[in-house]
């Protein structure tokens, strides 16, 4: 909005001049996003307490530590992931330019999965039992932002409809109509895999942010031309307004992650897990980097693969490959304190992180 309210009259007063540099913009994005997500969700512990929207957590009676764990956060409000919303979509309205497609789709995939994940919270909270809305429910929604997404971007004619892949430059895979239900996959396991990511205190906002603060230099990358050719990678026309919405989520992340670290005084709940998590598919298909999610989202891939193999173990061979999926929890139960297992995931994170921006130039 500031940059469509004010960029006009830079002749009229050259500071306005600014407002046209996407790094400027991005920076301010991840500021505000900070300052304001710090002051609402401050504000939103104590509303959430007093409404009694606490932490609905499960009885694992396999695994009775982990049991008297979970207890141990149903004093915690919750559905606090309304107020990473609303801190998002304020910091993306007042800096990015509102003519950007991008803008608009992450503003409905933030909407859309923020009220599947709203309903499956205060389902649980109204049934006291860790029983939300089905995996079928979630699963179609998913769907369909994956649809509506995909659907955008294929009838757009400057939109490349092709994959590409990490450490090769020249290798393409050319979708055609299919790039639809390519978004519908990519958007689905991102969604889901950032929710059974989110277990602990602070572990999946921490892996947010440092995917989303890649994907900001990754968008940055795909929207400018000399750098996109010099470097080999798809340009998209239009992408650098990414890395202002990238850079927001990096701002607001930081913002909720200075009460949702441990000890956790308020949680997201699915209504922020489902939709940060469809946000960053949303990225990763526009910037043509869906594979570098593999590598940049590693913690989210290793979690989502610890409860298919945990699952697919115990049906077909009737024994757990973890103690406990997801993964986190795995370590948990083997004595590893809380902090430690976060933090640890912070770095691995940070590390794939690195590699995912090296291969850049590792082509």
């Amino acid at each position: 909005m500031l940059y469509n309210l004010f960029y006009q009259f830079r002749d009229v007063w050259i500071g306005f001049n600014v407002l046209k540099y996407i790094t400027f913009r991005a920076l301010a994005s991840a500021v505000f996003g900070f300052v304001f997500s710090w002051y609402v969700i401050g504000k939103a512990k104590g509303i959430l307490t007093s409404l009694q929207f606490l932490q609905v957590t499960r009885d694992e009676e396999d695994c009775p530590a982990l049991s008297e764990w979970h207890k141990s956060k149903r004093t915690v409000p919750t559905m606090g992931g309304l107020f990473i919303i609303l801190s998002l979509v304020l910091s993306w309205l007042l800096w990015v330019d509102w003519r950007s497609p991008f803008l608009w789709l992450g503003v409905y995939v933030l909407f859309h999965l923020g009220l599947v994940g709203l309903l499956d919270d205060t389902r649980k909270i109204i049934s006291q039992s860790s029983r939300g809305l089905s995996k079928s429910a979630k699963l179609i929604n998913q769907s369909i932002v994956g649809v509506v997404v995909g659907g955008y971007l294929y009838s757009q004619p400057w939109f490349p409809k092709t994959m590409h892949f990490p450490f090769f430059k020249d290798i393409t895979l050319s979708l055609g109509v299919y790039f639809i239900l390519w978004s519908v996959l990519v958007i689905s396991a991102t969604s889901n895999a950032v929710n059974l990511t989110d277990g602990m205190d602070g572990l999946a906002i921490g892996c947010v942010i440092m995917t989303a603060l890649t994907y900001a230099v990754l968008s940055y990358v795909a929207g400018n031309v000399r750098i996109a050719q010099y470097l080999w990678v798809p340009y998209v026309r239009g992408a650098g307004e990414l890395s202002v919405m990238c850079a927001g989520i990096f701002g607001v992340g930081l913002g909720y992650l200075w009460y949702n670290a441990y000890p956790a005084e308020i949680f997201m709940g699915d209504s922020g897990a489902l939709a940060l998590g469809g946000v960053l598919g949303m990225v990763a298909l526009a910037v043509k980097q869906e594979w570098l999610l593999v590598i940049a989202g590693g913690i989210f891939v290793f979690e989502a693969l610890s409860v298919i193999l945990q699952v697919f173990s115990f049906r077909v061979f009737g024994r757990r490959i973890f103690k406990v999926a997801p993964l986190h929890h795995h370590y948990q139960v083997k004595g590893k304190h809380e902090v430690k297992v976060i933090v640890r995931f912070w770095i691995i994170s940070g590390i794939l992180a690195i590699l995912a921006l090296s291969t850049l130039k590792l082509r």
